[in-house]
């Protein structure tokens, strides 16, 4: 099977859209420009299908690679017939793959090799052909200095006849489909551990058990965290009887001497070579499938979080709470650059806390402040209630912040590199801050693992984990635009095309040369070709520039077109640009060609609209219950204000203001079936929530969704 057919039955999509797409990706066009500037070509194909071709490109190279290295070894061994080369051609899968190298693949000493260098192999053919009237005769020619007694002649021979069972495909194939349909994980305490308050965490998996094919990806990771951690034992089994039967069946041709041997060397193949291998063949097949789901739900949910609602361009000061150590005070400037940091004490004596006041108000009219970001952390609460408190000359309205993350990125090189003359409290106090001004721009200086929206993020595969999360940032920042002449160096590196190295030469540029005012001035960074252009132009803004398309999502490439139908309506650039009336009266038809289609003609005018136009929605003032302030404050039929801050397939997680963030399960988001958890709440959304159940000693709240 050639690629192009291979990615097609995979995907369901059109062949020309699959053709175009592969094309691209072979000029190293990344995912961002391909599905936004090259619609017309894949059939208007979003990021998620064309990731979708990369990821099964990827998939098909890969086997490709491992057959043409099986073909070679097979020719080294000279055992390559014409056949076996047909049957590796043909292979449309890594198990079947290796399933027909498995007879050839060079082994340790096993039992089996063992008999063969003791001359035994012959005995083997002659009980596999089940046609000797007296085998114990038979085998007692094949007893030597090695081989003592026919009883021993016996078991080499069994050895011999496990293994070739064991590289019989057709029973590996049986064996698969069975452990397929009905294997059952089940797991149980080990009883030293059932004690231990680590392993009160996984109380649900001390006796548990359920189809393997059916078990949801959350609780699969989870018991295997828990095996990991040596509280519980793992085991999966199936029907043993019926499996050995139907082995039998498809052996013994006759109920002869040879029968019983063959039986014993069924049973030993099956239990020594065939179980273990293709249970653990099983479970790694459920593993990754579970890893897919927790990657997917993890990728979900970093969209979310990068594309929340900024606070904009506003004078911010943040404050990083605490009780002894006190609150960590910054002071930020409109596009996040500090000027001002200090400490303060307002939950020590009444005399601290009125230094604090004074000195919060101070700030906010010394630097013009027009909000207040509050970290989640330790002491946020009393914070946020201190600082409401205080009687402001204009409006100053105070955000809750997530924290997570920040104290990575608080003792990372990137932070280090902004502030080489600060420490670690001042940096995540930044953070803070800059989280309420722009998300995206400061998250993606942080490890995605880090920012804590995941399930299981440290179970699953990290490679996996990494290249999801890394393509959802990239797809994040190049939906919304990049400031070229603000960005930072990590968030340079996401756009398209561009990647860590040109975006310090990005930065080292305009530290040198000052601010871009042209697209067109970009082609002068080092190393910055034309491929890099052409992939990152339409991803890069220029505000106040001298071309007013400089800031807007139309590709350089399309800018003639854009002249053509300026001069067509009689009218400048600079008049039709926002002009939504006059763009309105434009017939795109007059303009679709070989190369541009209606897509990408509606994605230009869309732009001249809107130019430069934040896809994200604006930052709401939240506030929480303020009698709620820890797990015991809970009762139940509560109803409490709460925000989204996790979703996960079994439900979300909602932060109602205390260390603790409390649980809607999947059956209480809705009086109907929920199939997707994101269909009915996001990530950041502010909801109503109705509290069902508090354990206390467990630390585990129950909720339910009001609104």
């Amino acid at each position: 099977m050639q690629l192009l057919q291979y990615i097609i039955q995979q995907t369901q999509l059109s062949e020309k859209s699959v053709k175009n797409t592969i094309s691209l990706l072979n000029e190293d066009a990344t995912i961002p420009f391909i599905s936004r500037y090259r619609k017309e070509m894949t059939g208007n194909l979003d990021e998620v299908e064309i990731g979708e071709i990369v990821k099964f490109k990827e998939i098909f190279e890969s086997l490709e690679k491992r057959k043409k290295a099986i073909v070679k070894a097979l020719e080294e061994q000279q055992v390559l017939t014409t056949d076996l080369t047909d049957k590796i051609k043909h292979a449309k899968g890594l198990i079947a793959l290796e399933d027909l190298y498995l007879p050839f693949k060079k082994k340790r000493k096993t039992k089996a090799e063992t008999a063969r260098l003791q001359g035994l192999e012959p005995l083997a053919k002659i009980i596999m052909s089940q046609h000797v009237s007296d085998l114990e005769h038979t085998a007692s020619k094949y007893t030597s200095n090695k081989v003592e007694t026919i009883e021993n002649a016996l078991e080499g021979a069994r050895f011999i006849i496990a293994e070739w069972i064991n590289e019989r495909t057709d029973i590996r194939g049986t064996i698969r489909r069975e452990l397929e349909k009905f294997a059952t994980i089940s797991s149980k305490i080990i009883k030293t551990k059932a004690e231990e308050e680590k392993a009160q965490k996984f109380k649900d998996y001390f006796d548990w058990s359920e189809s393997l094919n059916t078990i949801p990806s959350h609780r699969l990771l989870a018991i295997l965290r828990a095996e990991s951690e040596g509280f519980i034992r793992v085991k999966i089994t199936i029907d043993t009887d019926r499996i050995l039967q139907r082995i039998e069946n498809r052996i013994i041709k006759s109920q002869n001497e040879c029968a019983p041997q063959i039986i014993a060397a069924i049973k030993d193949a099956f239990k020594r070579l065939l179980y273990p291998s293709l249970v653990n063949e099983r479970l790694t097949i459920a593993k990754e499938k579970a890893d897919d789901e927790a990657i997917l739900v993890f990728a979900k949910n970093l969209k979310q979080l990068l594309l929340g609602a900024p606070l904009g361009e506003k004078r911010v000061l943040a404050i990083d709470p605490g009780f002894r150590s006190g609150c960590k005070v910054v002071c930020l400037s409109a596009q996040g650059d500090l000027e001002h940091n200090e400490t303060i004490f307002p939950h020590e004596s009444q005399n601290k806390k009125t230094d604090a006041i004074k000195k919060i108000s101070f700030l906010v009219d010394a630097h013009k402040i027009e909000a207040i970001a509050i970290g989640n952390g330790t002491a946020s609460r009393e914070t946020e209630q201190f600082v409401k408190k205080i009687q402001f000359k204009n409006k100053v309205n105070v955000f809750v912040v997530s924290e997570a993350g920040a104290s990575i990125y608080s003792a990372s090189k990137i932070a280090r590199e902004e502030f080489p003359n600060y420490d670690v409290t001042v940096r995540g106090s930044v953070s803070i801050g800059r989280r309420l001004q722009d998300p995206l721009a400061e998250l993606v200086k942080i490890d995605a693992k880090s920012i804590g929206v995941g399930q299981y993020q440290h179970d699953v595969d990290q490679n996996k984990l990494k290249k999801a999360l890394d393509q959802t940032v990239e797809n994040g920042v190049n939906t919304v635009g990049v400031n070229i002449n603000t960005a930072s160096e990590a968030l340079l590196s996401y756009v398209a095309g561009i990647g860590p190295k040109l975006a310090e030469n990005i930065v080292n540029y305009r530290n040198n040369n000052g601010s871009f005012s042209t697209r067109t001035e970009i082609k002068k960074v080092p190393r910055l070709g034309g491929k890099a252009f052409e992939q990152a132009a339409g991803f890069l803004r220029i505000k106040n520039g001298k071309n007013p398309l400089d800031n807007s999502g139309v590709h350089p490439e399309s800018y003639v077109l854009v002249d053509k139908i300026t001069k067509d309506t009689g009218k400048n650039i600079s008049d039709i640009i926002g002009n939504k009336e006059i763009l309105q009266q434009i017939n795109l038809q007059n303009y679709v060609s070989a190369n541009i289609g209606l897509p990408t003609l509606k994605d230009i005018i869309k732009e001249l609209e809107k130019p430069g136009l934040d896809p994200r929605a604006k930052a709401k003032v939240f506030s929480f219950d303020a009698n709620i302030k820890t797990i015991s404050d809970l009762r139940i039929g509560q109803l409490l204000p709460g925000i989204v801050n996790n979703i996960t397939n079994f439900g979300c997680f909602v932060n109602i203001g205390i260390k603790e963030s409390g649980l809607i399960h999947v059956s209480n988001l809705s009086d109907t079936f929920v199939k997707d958890v994101n269909a009915i709440v996001a990530l950041q959304q502010q909801i109503v929530v109705k509290v069902l159940e508090v354990d206390v000693v467990r630390k585990r709240i129950q909720l339910a969704l009001v609104k």
